[in-house]
């Protein structure tokens, strides 16, 4: 009897503490606009981009490469490799724990080049970037905040032809920052732009100011001109090739022929325009071929004699005619001048001689007293 009393006092003991516990999990009734939201813990969208280059690249294309890195909060970094392997670049991508790659190579220490690409299946894009211009090259009026996540606007373009909807795609998991990720902002202050003209994609970076839709640039701003999209990630198939791409070597090549072809009709076209704008008088000069007209050429040579005779006394009689005052006045003004010069002269030698006398006399005193004191 005694036995079962004791179970049946703790089971009742455990059905109250079952019951306490069920009303405190309940959540409240009512909740004040006041308390925070909770944060989510982790992001859904998990991407890293490793952002490096290659050895080799130059002051401005390193500059560059910062400024991708301050754009993009979640990107990670690398030392410098050499661009022997590029397919080496996916095991770095496996040990740094990245799904995404922007690297850059130069060549030549003047053309560079960027690689995006999707690590480790691809696809992957070679881009050739010109027109180079870093933040702090541009000096621009545009200010954002770092970290925050880009708004990405993209052409019309993009979504016409399939290599530039690949390309889009590529774009969009690489700039796109991913919403709730530690090191970013949640909301937006700038947009990055992507359009395409003359077969190139235009890279620009605009703060926005309001929202009224008013921009401003920031920087940087570059153009990439694609050359190829491969099946793999930095390696496979070609899936487009750029029709239009000239490499660096060959467009310079193009120009110092140009300039060379066309030494000879610059000279033709000068020659041409020299033709065409010389006087065909000159100031009226005589050439001398007067003195062969007519029949005798003695009496010819003295009629000429004659009229430069007569137009040198024309120009004596002028000369004479003309009063010299200005002249008179100069030589006043010059004499007057030279009065003041020597007053001023003799006014300072007099100042001398003064001082010189005072300094004597003041010698001879301290000379006199030191021998009374003596």
């Amino acid at each position: 009897m005694g036995v079962k009393a004791g179970k049946k006092r703790k089971h009742q003991v455990q059905s109250v503490e079952s019951d306490e516990e069920e009303q405190l999990v309940l959540p409240p009734t009512t909740r004040t606009s006041d308390e925070p939201i909770p944060k989510k813990s982790k992001w859904i969208n998990r991407q890293r981009v490793l952002v490096f280059a290659a050895r080799g690249i130059s002051n401005r294309d390193r500059h560059l490469m910062m400024d991708l890195r301050t754009l993009l909060p979640h990107c990670r970094t690398e030392n410098k490799m050499e661009k022997k392997n590029l397919f080496v670049i996916n095991e770095v991508c496996e040990v740094r724990h990245c799904n995404k790659v922007i690297f850059l190579e130069a060549r030549l220490m003047r053309d560079l080049y960027m690689w995006l690409s999707n690590a480790p299946n691809g696809p992957s894009a070679k881009f050739l970037i010109e027109n180079v211009y870093t933040m702090s090259e541009l000096k621009m009026t545009g200010n954002c905040l770092k970290g925050t996540r880009p708004l990405l606007s993209f052409d019309k373009l993009f979504d016409e032809e399939p290599h530039y909807q690949v390309l889009k795609e590529l774009i969009i998991q690489i700039f796109g920052t991913p919403n709730g990720h530690p090191k970013s902002q949640p909301f937006f202050d700038h947009v990055l732009t992507f359009s395409i003209h003359d077969h190139r994609i235009w890279f620009r970076n605009y703060q926005i100011l309001g929202e009224d839709g008013a921009l401003a640039e920031v920087g940087p701003r570059f153009v990439m001109n694609p050359i190829k999209i491969f099946d793999g990630s930095f390696t496979g198939a070609t899936l487009w090739e750029n029709p239009h791409f000239v490499t660096p070597a060959a467009h310079r090549r193009i120009l110092n022929k140009h300039a060379v072809a066309s030494k000879y009709a610059n000279r033709v076209a000068d020659k041409a325009h020299y033709e065409l704008t010389r006087p065909k008088e000159s100031y009226g000069l005589s050439d001398g071929n007067e003195i062969f007209e007519g029949d005798d050429a003695l009496v010819k040579a003295k009629e000429i004699l004659k009229k430069q005779s007569k137009e040198e006394e024309k120009e004596k009689k002028k000369q004479e005619k003309k009063p010299d005052k200005p002249a008179k006045k100069n030589a006043k003004k010059t004499v007057e001048s030279l009065q003041a010069t020597v007053k001023k002269a003799e006014l300072k030698r007099q100042k001398l001689l003064r001082m010189r006398a005072e300094r004597r006399q003041a010698k001879v005193a301290r000379e006199a007293a030191r021998l009374e004191v003596q």
